[in-house]
């Protein structure tokens, strides 16, 4: 798979989804989207814990200091 953007993998996931739900597809070619979206599906989970590496949370403590934790969006 060529490096896609997360935009352009979570597009064509959203297709393969559309053609399977249609319900109309041959068995070779429901099979193929399958395939296809579980891939597309681990590629956007592995640029989406990329993202998360690089998101932290910066404090400055009481003396000046400052450190980086990472960001707790819960």
């Amino acid at each position: 798979m060529k490096e896609l953007s997360f935009e352009e993998a979570f597009a064509q996931l959203e297709a393969a989804i559309a053609a399977l739900q249609d319900g109309q597809l041959p068995l070779e070619r429901a099979l193929h989207y399958y395939q296809e979206g579980m891939k597309l599906t681990q590629h956007c989970n592995d640029l989406l814990q990329k993202a998360e590496l690089l998101v932290q949370e910066l404090r400055v403590d009481a003396g000046g200091g400052v450190s980086t934790l990472p960001l707790d969006l819960s």
